[in-house]
């Protein structure tokens, strides 16, 4: 089978350039001008931007477990009509996934049945915190999850042997949710029930800071390397400039770079509640220099969809999360059309880095011989999110009215079609992801 996408606006070397690209057996085959039409089918990608696809390394689809929020086919197809390709998915279901038979439970759910391709982290725990060796070479297997503080679910690794031995002996990249337990649990008095506003207080920036700087001690000790994800903190940032720790990687999301508080919260009330939660405006500032001098590597969705009767408690009853694995690579894409971040940036974020940092193979970059995954928009083309355009099961997303200049349009994965003027057209056509 081969497919010829021709006319297109096409992401390569860094740069928009008007290109064909001619697909065979779900690789690339040619990247080049006036390709010549011959046995394929032939897409006219006129007034279409094509750039290599993105990947969302940081999503929860609650299945098992909770699939009024989300399951794999719903949050997969969601992921898919945004334009995202693949994804990697969080381990804080319900049964948790901290064994062996948990993880090939996720894959043999997802097979058949997952719109993108897709990977699963494995969540640490005290228990299996030396009997990691297993997961080398795992294939369909990103790496290791650690909650160092509480959030969603029962995972939590809180003491510092426990979270020492993780680094220690994981042979894959552990990715972290960090803030200092202790912490947490000791400030709870600053909870005020009825006031959201005071989530970001009792979940303060020292409660990420000093659980940050003792991960990177850590992963600078043993020579592992670790991911630390959704940072909130212009601290965080500013102490990775300074140190300039050599196996540790950073990420952020699309809302702590596009929302702050407490404006947020006016808007939102509990909907913008999140764990580790949306900062003041000057965190927000602090991490966007962290994006554009290099020391944060991948933007991950960190999608946490919970129903909107759920969201409506009054806090603290209310959930922490809101969905956004269908929106990241518009709103990302958004900020390289406001000249936020440049096209190399871009695709470093969504898709080069995210390839590099967890060795996903012969992708995230348009090349002769990679697999064909394709993220297509228009470009300079006026688009409204709203709720109602949300596949989610929650049916809701923060960025519910607002204007960006792209608008979805196809999501090309191993070759084939998937989606296309933003319809789902071919379905469960994803893949467990290969690792180096």
């Amino acid at each position: 089978m081969s497919l010829l996408l021709k006319n297109g606006q096409v992401c390569y070397n860094d740069e928009l350039q008007n290109l064909d690209i001619l697909i065979e057996d779900n690789k690339i085959k040619k990247i080049d001008k006036n390709i010549p039409d011959g046995p394929h089918e032939v897409k006219d990608c006129a007034g279409l931007t094509i750039f290599p696809g993105f990947i969302d390394t940081h999503v929860h689809f609650r299945e098992p477990g909770h699939p009024k929020k989300e399951t794999l086919e719903s949050g997969s197809r969601a992921a898919v009509i945004g334009g995202i390709t693949g994804i990697f998915e969080m381990p804080n279901t319900s049964p948790i996934t901290d064994n062996l038979d948990a993880l090939n439970d996720k894959l043999s759910r997802a097979k058949d049945n997952m719109h993108c391709n897709y990977a699963f982290y494995f969540g640490a725990t005290n228990e299996n915190s030396d009997k990691l060796d297993f997961l080398k070479g795992f294939d369909g297997c990103c790496g290791v999850k650690m909650f160092v503080g509480s959030s969603t679910g029962d995972l939590l690794v809180k003491d510092d042997f426990y979270i020492e031995q993780v680094i220690k002996n994981s042979p894959r990249i552990v990715s972290i949710h960090s803030e200092d337990e202790d912490m947490l649990m000791s400030r709870k008095s600053t909870i005020e029930e009825g006031n959201v506003k005071s989530h970001y207080k009792w979940r303060s920036v020292d409660c990420a800071v000093s659980s940050t700087k003792k991960l990177i001690e850590l992963s600078n000790k043993y020579k592992k390397n670790i991911h630390i994800l959704h940072i909130t903190t212009k601290d965080e940032v500013d102490y990775v400039r300074d140190k300039k720790p050599t196996q540790t990687t950073l990420e952020t999301t699309p809302q702590h770079l596009s929302l702050y508080a407490p404006d947020i919260y006016d808007q939102l009330d509990t909907f913008a509640q999140i764990n580790p939660p949306i900062r003041t405006k000057e965190h927000s500032d602090g991490i966007w220099k962290g994006v554009k001098d290099n020391l944060i590597s991948i933007i991950g969705s960190d999608h946490s969809p919970h129903t909107i009767e759920e969201k409506k408690q009054p806090y603290p009853k209310s959930p922490s999360g809101m969905p956004g694995t269908q929106t990241i690579g518009l709103i990302m894409t958004d900020y390289f059309l406001k000249g936020k971040i440049n096209l190399k940036k871009l695709v470093e974020l969504l898709c080069i880095n995210p390839c590099k940092i967890f060795g996903i193979k012969n992708r995230g970059a348009l090349e002769v011989g990679h697999i064909a995954d394709l993220t297509i928009y228009k470009l300079n083309q006026k688009f409204t999110i709203k709720d109602e355009w949300i596949e989610s099961n929650c049916g809701w997303t923060p960025f519910n009215g607002t204007n960006i200049d792209v608008s979805p349009f196809g999501t090309i994965i191993g070759g084939k079609i998937v989606v296309w003027n933003q319809e789902l057209i071919l379905k469960s056509s994803g893949k467990p992801y290969s690792f180096n």
